[in-house]
């Protein structure tokens, strides 16, 4: 890339490092059809562009139309402004910055991603949570005077907002409890919050505003006996537990927080903030010696590892407790993270990846925030997440269920299926149904003028389908293999979803003939069908299902990116 010139317009999804220049204007189009731009990292041979802050794609101006969004993890600069002329303009890229302006129509965060802007002056709205527990949506506003106040909606916990140029030294709430208002009373932002969430339940840390963990009641063992997690404070000393030397080791408690949850009843049960009990002797004799409630991340200690809660759910010893909906949840973190015991379970201490945040502090003594932690590198002991680790697991647990749990309370079996109610839809909105099917092939008519069609199918995650302790919660919907399109005497292939980066709705493989939708994934298909050309469309599904039958959830709505 580089040389400078007249705008550069890209209106097909692709790699920026492929459709771009840099140190030119740029249009965005997607009123076509949408486009997907993947920010990500492209090695010249001698130099890589776009990997850090110091060598990003950098360009003059942007302009943004149709149906546009940003994703991937390199790095992409505009240099002035950017006008948002778009229907929807969605920033998935986690560092994607704009220095001068951006104006117009609402721009959407989602998916953990990351804007930052010198000037705002359109709106912003919050969207899908990261699949990333230790990531949030991010926008952060350098110029804040000159924006105004800024127009939020959306916001949930797992969004944060940075006001950036090191003028502002406290946020808090206005009366209203809907703007938040500096150190001199100024009105910086007005905000809407997601369903189920106030003003309450969130924190400020300096400039900074965001939202796992033990709920009220839970007893942590300390040198002095067992004491209550609220009741835990900076500098208390609780009991860890070194596995490596089977021993118990005294450590200082050196942060403790409190945060408040609204169950966000509309998402997947693990997703949605529902406290998991675990009932008292559900995992031995007396462990735990009464029943615990817990956040569905947090883990449990088994065999030298961490197990989140949600991978052991069973449905009758251990449960998400659907009549909590709304709770204080605890964190106590420790000098190292460590295996400490709660309930009479060995479980773990916070180990702060980025969130602490969230927290409001407890106690007197205020400790200053460090820098954010991995599991990789920080964790008291491994995180087991592997099937074949958990799965045992599982099947242990869930057979004691029946000696401690009612006889009225049983597992629900799931009804599934394996028809896919495979179908398409055009870039007019039309659907289309399969036209014929021999066993893995599907076969549709395409009317003259189709650019690009969502191939849509029932759509279901491995963790519902197969079992908690498979950690895969992505909604998975077809495998798709070869696609041909047959029009007058031509046939092309179709190989978009084939490629390393991949339309909107496809699910990243290893495979090189065969990729997964998430259940609503566009397909472009070119320009074959002009000039009044209808089409058949052929595609063959290595595989589909199974599908949950009850309480299927649209397959555009709450999906993990793969």
């Amino acid at each position: 890339m580089g040389g400078k010139g007249v705008a550069v317009t890209i209106n097909s999804s692709g790699n920026w490092s492929d459709l771009a220049t840099d140190s030119t204007d740029i249009i965005l189009d997607g009123t076509a059809s949408p486009i997907t731009l993947n920010i990500i990292a492209h090695n010249y041979g001698g130099w890589t562009e776009g990997d850090t802050e110091n060598s990003n794609f950098h360009d003059v101006t942007m302009t943004v139309k149709g149906d546009v969004t940003l994703t991937g993890d390199g790095y992409l600069s505009i240099n002035n402004n950017l006008t948002n002329d778009a229907t929807s303009f969605t920033v998935e890229s986690t560092n994607f910055s704009v220095n001068g302006t951006l104006s117009g129509n609402t721009v959407t965060i989602a998916n953990g991603g990351s804007l930052s802007v010198g000037t705002l002056t359109a709106p912003v709205t919050f969207g899908a949570s990261p699949s990333d527990s230790s990531t949030y949506n991010t926008l952060i506003v350098n110029n804040y005077a000159a924006s105004g106040t800024l127009t939020i909606n959306n916001l949930s916990p797992r969004d944060q907002i940075v006001f950036s140029n090191g003028q502002t030294t406290s946020l808090s709430w206005s009366d209203n409890g809907n703007e938040i208002v500096d150190q001199n009373g100024d009105v910086l932002a007005n905000v809407t919050f997601a369903d189920g969430y106030t003003k309450d339940d969130y924190s400020f840390n300096g400039d900074t505003v965001t939202v796992t963990c033990f709920l009220a009641g839970s007893m942590i063992r300390t040198p002095e006996g067992e004491k209550a997690v609220e009741n835990i404070q900076l500098g208390d000393d609780v009991l860890t537990f070194d596995w490596q030397h089977n021993k118990n080791v005294a450590r200082t408690v050196v942060w403790a927080g409190k945060a408040h949850a609204h169950v966000q009843a509309d998402l997947a049960d693990d997703e949605a903030g529902w406290p998991v009990r675990i009932l008292e002797n559900a995992i031995a004799p007396g462990v735990p010696y009464k029943d615990m409630l817990v956040t569905a991340e947090h883990c449990l200690f088994f065999n030298g590892k961490f197990v989140p809660a949600r991978m052991l759910v069973n449905g009758v010893s251990i449960f998400y407790d659907k009549s909590i909906t709304s709770y204080d949840y605890y964190h106590v973190e420790t000098e190292q993270h460590s295996v400490i015991t709660a309930d009479g379970v060995q479980t773990e201490s916070y180990l702060d990846t980025g969130n602490r945040s969230t927290f409001r502090q407890l106690g007197k003594v205020v400790a200053l925030r460090g820098k954010a932690k991995s599991w990789a590198h920080d964790a008291g002991a491994p995180l087991g997440v592997e099937r074949a680790f958990v799965e045992p697991l599982f099947y242990a647990l869930s057979a004691r269920a029946h000696k401690i749990a009612s006889p009225a309370v049983c597992a629900q079996t799931a009804k599934t299926t394996t028809d896919p109610d495979l179908h398409l839809v055009t870039n007019t909105g039309a659907i289309v149904r399969p036209l014929r099917k021999e066993t893995k092939k599907y076969s549709f008519m395409l009317p003259s003028g189709t650019q690009f069609v969502r191939v849509v199918s029932r759509a279901s995650r491995p963790a519902d389908v197969i079992g908690p302790f498979v950690d895969d919660r992505r909604y998975m919907g077809v495998a798709v293999m070869d696609v041909r399109l047959f029009c007058a005497t031509l046939t092309h292939d179709i190989t978009a979803h084939l490629q390393a980066e991949k339309p909107a709705g496809w699910h990243a493989s290893d495979w090189a003939d065969c990729a997964w939708t998430n259940g609503d994934a566009v397909l472009p298909l070119g320009d074959y069908l002009t000039n009044g050309n209808m089409g058949i469309l052929s595609m063959t599904i290595q595989q589909a299902g199974p599908y949950l039958v009850e309480d299927q959830k649209a397959a555009n709505l709450n999906l993990l990116s793969a």
